[in-house]
């Protein structure tokens, strides 16, 4: 069997970063609450208080008024708290005069936005990949009422700080393994211009705006589930020091150079290669070497035939490893033996050679997942979670800030990890807003979307 080559150096080149000093400008004035439309359907929800109000004499009632939103129909909720008097006779030190029920929990206890309308706010931008301007404009088109985009951004970022806790929680639990999975893909950041006092000739000037590379790192644990985005300005190995802290195991990745440079200081890590990208090199290979790349495509083949068959009947960890060492060992030491043999041959050259070379530098990490049936052929699994972000940039462009920046690796991260549990997004946000505020911050795990379906009775 013939099979790869390699040439070229598999390590992408780092990318040169530039530290960016930057002065926030002064922020303008809010411009308050928008009156809320009055055509809007209210919908009137009496609230009684928890004691026995028999005999009690109704003096009036107060309304809290919030806005929230069912697909297709935004309607205003009316909280209607009757208020009551108690008889003198009746009256204590421990009973006040006055009784009324207490608010329902609210997600922004002094803002009209109801869970609903706040759920719809983030699905719409971070799944649909709708701006938050456009988001705005639909507002208006559909239901004539004009949100200020200030206030929109207000929403979201107290929404993004209540779910921050859940979202450490949720690292945390990634973290948890032997084994994971990374890949990084790129995002412009805008931020704003401060002085640089130390080089008069680079001046940012304060209050203009100027874009930076950044990075989203994308790490997912394949044998619990669950998926977190973590924003980066950059994208060297201090970036995995710094994100996967005392992580000990098998990390799985493409061949991109800060990842061997972050296993030169760890030694409790170890590589796994993505057979994926070394197909990749083959199949650009074609155009020049035909043949010897269609061999190298063809034992490729027959490794991923095996993959199907193990997922198209559920193996166990331990039925695929056994499916692996009988139909698949005998293809991947044969292929490996074939790239050594045309490299030292040296008979090949351009895109053949730089795919043999790739394939001999990568193809020995990959030898894990002949050993442990739980380690995934490739990487194609995290990249389809990348999927999104690369979706939601052609439409957004970039983020306003490096927090913002933050908070879309969060939210990127919530949703991911609902797509691996097969979780309603929706159904999952929705709630979760609404009760993380008095959930105990001990129990917090049970809010993720994996234990969240569970408690549910959901199939996963």
């Amino acid at each position: 069997m013939e099979l790869f080559e390699q040439g070229a150096d598999a390590g992408a080149v780092e990318v040169e970063k530039q530290k960016i000093s930057y002065e926030r400008s002064k922020k303008k004035a809010h411009p308050g609450r928008t009156k809320l439309p009055d055509h809007l359907p209210v919908r009137r929800i009496p609230v009684e208080p928890d004691e026995d109000t028999t005999g009690m004499i109704k003096i009036g009632e107060e309304i809290t008024r919030k806005v929230d939103y069912m697909p297709g129909t935004l309607e205003i909720i009316e909280y209607v708290r009757p208020k009551y008097a108690r008889t003198e006779a009746d009256q204590t030190e421990d009973k006040p005069a006055i009784v009324i029920a207490e608010v329902p929990d609210q997600v922004i206890p002094k803002g009209i936005p109801g869970a609903g309308l706040l759920t719809q706010i983030v699905i719409a931008k971070y799944i649909d990949h709708l701006p938050f301007y456009r988001q705005i404009g639909m507002f208006k088109r559909d239901h004539g009422w004009a949100i200020h985009k200030s206030t929109m951004n207000d929403w979201f970022a107290a929404s993004c700080t209540l779910l921050e806790p859940l979202y450490v929680v949720l690292m945390a639990h990634v973290l948890d393994t032997d084994y994971l999975q990374g890949d990084e893909s790129r995002l412009i950041v805008m931020e704003w211009g401060k002085e640089n006092t130390k080089n008069k000739s680079h001046r940012f000037p304060p209050g203009k705006r100027k874009s930076h590379l950044g990075y989203m790192w994308v790490f997912r644990n394949p044998v619990a589930g669950g998926v977190f985005f973590a924003y980066r300005p950059g994208r060297g190995a201090n970036v995995l020091h710094e994100t996967l802290g005392e992580f000990k195991g098998k990390l799985q990745s493409d061949g991109y150079s800060a990842y061997t440079a972050y296993l030169k200081k760890n030694a409790g890590v170890e590589l796994v290669s993505c057979l994926a990208h070394i197909r990749r090199k083959f199949f650009d290979a074609r155009s020049n070497h035909r043949e010897l790349a269609e061999q190298a495509l063809e034992a490729i083949k027959h490794l991923y035939r095996v993959e199907r068959i193990c997922s198209e009947y559920n193996l166990s960890p331990e039925k695929r490893q056994q499916m692996r060492d009988q139909f698949s060992r005998p293809t991947f030491e044969a292929l490996l033996e074939w790239v050594d043999f045309q490299l030292n041959a040296g008979v090949v050259k351009g895109g053949l050679k730089t795919a043999l070379g790739y394939a001999k530098n990568h193809l020995p990490r990959l030898r894990h997942y002949l050993e442990d049936g739980r380690i995934e052929i490739d990487n194609n699994q995290i990249e389809n979670k990348i999927r999104p972000l690369a979706l939601g940039r052609k439409n957004y462009m970039f983020a306003g800030s490096n927090k913002g920046a933050q908070r879309a690796a969060m939210m990127y991260s919530f949703f991911a990890s609902c797509k691996e549990h097969d979780v309603n997004p929706r159904d999952w946000l929705q709630d979760v807003l609404l009760r993380i505020g008095n959930h105990k911050v001990n129990r917090l795990e049970e809010l993720l979307p994996g234990q969240w379906a569970k408690s549910r009775g959901l199939d996963l």
